[in-house]
Parts: C-alpha cells; structure tokens; sequence
C-alpha cells in the first residue's frame, strides 16, 4: 500500500534533505531565471550531479522543453519537472503475498543494510498480521546468523539456521518446508553478501533460487536487492548482476539520509526496469516505507 500519509512524506522530505541542498538550490536558482538553452543544459547537470545518471537526465531535461512550454510560473514548470520524474520512477513495487507460503529473497552485498532491511520487512509483516519464517540462507559467517537470530527474536519470527558453511540451498529448503509444515505466510531468505563480481558466489544463488522455486512450486517468490544509495552508479553494476542471475522483482534503498545523491533512486529505475519496493528513512525499525513515486518527485523537489 503505497503512500502512508504527511507523516511518511515529512519522513521522506527529512531523508532526502541532502540531495534537496544540492539539487533543489539549483533549481530554485534556474527558475529564477528565462527558460533558455542554458536552463536546460544546468538542468541536466544538477540531474547528474545528484546521481540521475547522464542518459535520463538528458531525457527528463528534453521532456521538461516540451511540455514546460506553457508553463506561466517558475511554480507552473516545478510541477511539470516532478511529473516528468514521476514517470520516470514507473510504478512502485508491490509484494505478492499470495497463495501462502509466499517467499521474499533478500540479495545484496555486505554493507548495503541488508539483514536490517529484513528486520525491518518483518517488523512490518508482522504488524500486518503474518505470520513469518526467516531463512539464515548466508552460512560463510556466524555473525550473519546471530545477527538474524537477532532480529527474529524482536519481531517474533523463528529462524531455521544450520552450522556456519553449510550449504545455504540446503537451509532454504528446510526453510520452505517448515513454513509449509507451521503453515507461514511468508518466508523470508537471508542471502550471503556476495560481491556482484563473484562468478561462484552469483551461480550459487541461482541454486538457491531452483531449489525454493522447486520447494514451493505454488508460492509467489519476491527477488529484492538491497542497494545502498551512497554506492551511486557503482550500485547500478551491482544491480545489472543480480537482475541477470535470478531476474529481481524489486529493489530497496537503504541509507537515501547519508547522501547528496539521492537521484540513484531515478537511475535504478530507469536502468533495471526493476520497481523500487521500498526505501529506507531512517535507522529506526519503523523507517522502511513502500515507495510511492509521486510522493518521491514532491520531495525531491519541495522548496
């Protein structure tokens, strides 16, 4: 359910309050002034500099010439720009939750906030009423384990782990059939945070997802990448890996508060073709937010 209100949005605009320094400024400044061929090449270059990412800020920039047209105040051509970004941002991610079992794989590399996003992902599930199974699919390190033997005590999920090494496909079929056998509504997988550029560890992921598809042969089965928004463009390489391997249904930003360039938010987008599902607003439990695009484009741009 995208959207959760001015609260969320408030959120949102506090979280992005870097980027809005960098990128609002600039257009503040630019619609201020005559709607030239310099406005739209500083445009784009402030799109850039904010991590757009160069081919759709050239896009958003062309767009913005043509249907800016008419606009009759610098209010007029905001709301034109935050429209054209709306757009390029595409629908917002929505889990599919149904038939239970449903499972949710998590993917990304160390440090993008992944084992917290599951956290997070659960704590809400579980406010909603699911009942949950956490899978401790990253077996190369013990702190992964009891770090989501953790979180599973908080949100009141069990946790199926096996011994540090094991084999993680072995650990998500067990998953999946004791969230079958206590009747789960949703399993979520933790995966290692193997680097894209791991041809073994991205093979090995590509078993593990044969063998949940083959556990549970009814179940929706939800791909998200955790990407951290600090990475900027080198995110986008992370992101084209795991898309080419298991084919992601979604993504989820985490840390949009601790960069000038919350932009990557539009690259991902564009790029992946991948909806974004969720994103980060904070350190707090509650602060992972369904993404809605519309309220992204006002935040990004508010004054």
């Amino acid at each position: 359910m995208p959207g959760e209100g001015s609260s969320w949005l408030t959120r949102l605009r506090t979280t992005l309050g870097r980027t809005r320094e960098t990128l609002t400024a600039r257009v503040d400044s630019l619609l201020a002034g005559p709607l030239d061929e310099s406005f739209f090449t500083e445009l784009e270059e402030a799109l850039i500099q904010a991590d757009v990412g160069a081919a759709v800020s050239a896009k958003i920039a062309e767009q913005l010439r043509v249907t800016g047209a008419g606009a009759r105040t610098p209010e007029d051509l905001r709301g034109a720009l935050a429209a054209i970004i709306r757009d390029h941002l595409g629908p917002p991610g929505v889990l599919r939750l149904d038939p239970p079992p449903a499972a949710i794989v998590i993917l990304g590399v160390n440090g993008s906030g992944k084992t917290t996003t599951i956290g997070k992902l659960a704590h809400r599930l579980r406010s909603h009423g699911r009942r949950l199974i956490l899978a401790a699919a990253d077996t190369f390190r013990a702190a992964a384990i009891d770090q989501l033997e953790v979180w599973g005590e908080r949100v009141g999920a069990p946790v199926i782990r096996h011994q540090v090494g094991a084999d993680p496909a072995a650990v998500v079929f067990d998953a999946a059939q004791a969230a079958v056998a206590r009747r789960a509504d949703v399993l979520i997988v933790d995966t290692a945070g193997r680097m894209h550029t791991k041809v073994n560890l991205m093979e090995e992921l590509k078993k593990l997802d044969r063998v949940l598809a083959r556990a549970l042969p009814q179940a929706p089965i939800e791909r998200l990448l955790v990407l951290d928004a600090t990475t900027g463009q080198n995110g986008l390489a992370q992101a084209r890996a795991f898309n080419e391997a298991v084919g992601l249904t979604g993504v989820v930003l985490t840390k949009l508060d601790g960069t000038a360039k919350g932009g990557i938010v539009l690259a991902v987008a564009h790029e992946l073709r991948a909806p974004i599902a969720f994103i980060g607003t904070g350190e707090g439990i509650d602060d992972l937010a369904p993404f809605d695009p519309g309220a992204f484009a006002t935040a990004l741009l508010a004054s």
